[in-house]
C-alpha cells in the first residue's frame, strides 16, 4: 500500500505539488477569513461590504465548477453544435439575475436583516411555514448538486491520477469541509475570486490544447464525416430539442433563484458594486463558456469512439500525451479540482446556514450568536459527510443531477423571489402553494401522457407561478410597511427624471 502511494507521488509529482500549493492557499484564506469573522453576518454574507470585482468573480466561480469543465464541455461530444446555444443563454441569465434580482435583493435583505434566502422569503411574506419549507427545499436540492460536483471531481482524480474514485471522494470531503468550517463566507469568496482567474486561464488552455490536437479550428467539419457525426450538426439530431432546451434552462435559471448564487447579492456593499459585479460575471461567463462548450465536439477528432459516459470525455483528454504536456495537464487538473471545491464550499455554507437559521433557530430562538455559529460549522461537517457517502454511488450523471437541482430551485423559488421583489401582493399561503405545485409537477411529469415533448422544468415553473398568482389574489396581502416602502424606493430609482 505504501509502495503504491510512493509510486503515485513520484509519477504525478507535478500535480501533487500544485495541489499542495492550492491547499496552502485554502488554509491561508480560511485563517484570514476566520480572523475577519466577528459574527453571523460576517460568517454568512461577509458583513455585506464586499466589492463588485470580487463578488462578480465569485458569482461566476461558484457556478462554474467541474459541472462546467467536465459535464457541459463533455456533453457537446454527444449533443453536438446545438449545445453551443448554452453560451448566449448563460450570458442572458446572468444579466437577468444582476438586473432584475440583485439590486432589490441586496437592499431588501439588508433592511430586513436577512442572511439566507429562506429567511428573506419568511420575512417578506411574514410566514414561518414558507420559511421552513424553503429551507427544506434548499437542503434537498443542494444534495443533488453537490453529488454532481463530487462525481465530477472523483472521475477526474481517478482517470488522471489513478486514485480510486472512493479515495478521491474522501480526500475532497476532508479538504472542503475543513476550510469551509473555519473561514465561512469571507474565506469562500476570497478563494472564488482567485479561482475565477484560474478557470479563465484553464478554459483557454483546454480549448487551445484540444483544438490543436484535433488539427485546428477547421477540422470541426471533418467530425461530420465520422460515424455518427452528421447528427451532431443537425438541430435535434444529437439530442431531442425538448431535452436540450430543458436541460439548458434548468441549469441556468439557478442564476436567479439558487441560494448560493443569490447569497453573493446579499454581500454587495452598494449600487456601484452591483453594476461592476454584473459586468464582471456576465463577461466572464460569455468568455469562458465560449472556450469550454466547443471542446466536446473537437474531442470527437481525438476520441472518436468508445466513450458512453460524456462525463469522462475531459478526464480522458487530460490523459492523452499528444493533447496536453505534463505541465499543462497538471495545471488543468488542479484548476478543475479547485473549480469543484469553489462550488462545494458555497453550497455547504448555504445548507449549513439555512439549517441553523431557518429551522433550528425557530425551534431554539434563545441561543447566543456564538452558539449558532458553532452549530453552523457542525452542519457543514455533517452535510459534507452525507454528500460524500451519496457520491460513492451517485444516482445519475453530472449534467442530469445539476439540471434536476436547477429545476427544483426554479419551480419553487422563481415566484417567491421575482414576484416577492417586484409585486406588492403575495402571501405566505401563496408561497407554500407554489412550492407544493412546483415539486409535485417535477416529480409527476413523467407520468403525464406525452410528457417527453416538454422538459419538466417548464410546466413546473409555469404552474407554480400560476399557483402563486391565483392564491395571492385570493388571500390577504402580507406586505408590511417596510416592504411597501422598499418597493416604492426601488421603483423611484427606475423612473426617468422629470424634464
Amino acid at each position: 500500500m505504501i509502495d503504491a502511494i510512493l509510486q503515485n507521488l513520484r509519477e504525478y509529482w507535478m500535480v501533487h505539488s500544485l495541489l499542495a500549493l492550492y491547499t496552502v492557499m485554502l488554509a491561508h484564506h480560511a485563517w484570514t477569513g476566520n480572523r475577519s469573522t466577528k459574527g453571523l453576518a460576517d460568517y454568512y454574507v461577509g458583513g455585506r461590504n464586499m466589492g463588485g470585482w470580487v463578488i462578480g468573480l465569485s458569482f461566476f466561480a461558484t457556478y462554474a465548477s467541474t459541472n462546467s469543465f467536465v459535464g457541459f464541455s463533455g456533453r457537446t461530444y454527444d449533443w453536438g453544435l446545438p449545445w453551443l446555444l448554452f453560451i448566449p443563454t448563460a450570458v442572458a441569465f446572468s444579466l437577468f439575475a444582476w438586473i432584475v434580482v440583485a439590486p432589490r435583493l441586496r437592499s431588501f435583505t439588508k433592511e430586513m436583516d436577512s442572511l439566507t434566502l429562506p429567511d428573506f422569503i419568511g420575512f417578506r411574506f411574514r410566514s414561518t411555514p414558507a420559511r421552513v419549507l424553503a429551507a427544506l427545499i434548499v437542503i434537498a436540492a443542494s444534495f443533488f448538486y453537490m453529488t454532481a460536483v463530487f462525481k465530477g471531481i472523483g472521475n477526474l482524480l481517478e482517470t488522471f491520477l489513478e486514485i480510486r474514485y472512493e479515495v478521491s471522494i474522501i480526500i475532497v470531503f476532508f479538504i472542503v469541509m475543513t476550510y469551509t468550517m473555519i473561514g465561512g463566507f469571507i474565506s469562500v469568496v476570497k478563494t472564488d475570486s482567485v479561482q475565477g482567474v484560474v478557470m479563465i486561464i484553464a478554459a483557454l488552455l483546454l480549448f487551445i490544447g484540444t483544438v490543436s490536437a484535433a488539427g485546428g479550428l477547421g477540422t470541426i467539419t471533418e467530425v461530420r464525416q465520422q460515424p455518427g457525426g452528421e447528427a451532431l450538426f443537425t438541430w435535434g439530431g444529437g439530442v431531442a430539442i425538448p431535452v436540450l432546451m430543458g436541460t439548458m434552462f434548468a441549469g441556468l435559471v439557478k442564476f436567479a433563484v439558487e441560494p448560493r448564487q443569490l447569497s453573493r447579492f446579499f454581500a454587495l456593499e452598494g449600487e456601484n458594486a452591483t453594476r461592476t459585479g454584473m459586468i464582471v460575471s456576465s463577461v466572464t461567463f460569455g468568455a469562458v463558456f465560449t472556450l469550454l462548450i466547443p471542446v466536446g465536439i473537437y474531442a470527437r477528432r481525438i476520441l472518436p469512439t468508445g466513450i458512453e459516459d460524456t462525463d469522462l470525455v475531459i478526464p480522458t483528454l487530460l490523459t492523452e500525451p499528444e493533447v496536453f504536456g505534463p505541465g499543462t495537464g497538471a495545471f488543468l487538473l488542479v484548476a478543475m479540482v479547485a473549480a469543484a471545491m469553489s462550488s462545494l464550499d458555497s453550497v455547504l455554507l448555504v445548507m449549513a446556514s439555512t439549517t441553523e437559521r431557518d429551522i433550528v433557530s425557530i425551534v431554539r430562538p434563545d441561543r447566543t450568536e456564538a452558539s449558532e455559529m458553532f452549530w453552523t460549522r457542525g452542519w457543514v461537517a455533517l452535510f459534507a459527510l452525507i454528500t460524500a457517502v451519496i457520491s460513492l454511488n451517485p444516482p445519475a450523471g453530472v449534467v442530469e443531477l445539476t439540471a434536476f437541482s436547477g429545476s427544483l430551485y426554479g419551480a419553487c423559488f422563481f415566484p417567491a423571489v421575482v414576484f416577492g421583489l417586484h409585486w406588492r401582493r403575495g402571501s405566505g399561503t401563496a408561497v407554500v402553494a407554489s412550492f407544493f405545485v412546483g415539486v409535485g409537477v417535477l416529480l409527476g411529469w413523467d407520468f403525464v401522457p406525452g410528457s417527453e415533448i416538454l422538459h419538466e422544468v417548464f410546466p413546473a415553473m409555469i404552474l407554480s407561478t400560476l399557483a402563486f398568482w391565483v392564491v395571492s389574489l385570493g388571500t390577504e396581502d402580507s406586505a408590511n410597511e417596510t416592504v411597501l416602502r422598499l418597493m416604492t424606493e426601488a421603483e423611484s430609482k427606475t423612473k426617468p427624471a422629470p424634464a
